[in-house]
């Protein structure tokens, strides 16, 4: 039986939202639950792919393809 975790992406297909907090950058990686933070948005995303690479760094670990949306939408719930 094959598991869904030998199916994986590459971390080029992973996606990112970025917001801010206070002075903060926040960085989440979607569909991982890793997360980083910067003082730009360049040093959010530069310290979430070490997050990434990090978690990622055994490589026996694949990235769930189901984890991982290929176009995610932003909406309001309430709106």
């Amino acid at each position: 039986m094959t598991s869904c975790y030998n199916l994986g992406m590459s971390k080029a297909d992973l996606k990112a939202i970025v917001w801010k907090e206070g002075s903060w950058y926040v960085a989440k990686a979607l569909g991982l639950e890793v997360a980083s933070q910067g003082k730009t948005k360049k040093e959010a995303i530069k310290n979430l792919k070490e997050a990434v690479d990090l978690l990622l760094e055994n490589e026996d670990v694949r990235i769930p393809s189901h984890l991982v949306p290929n176009n995610p939408e932003i909406t309001t719930i309430y709106a």
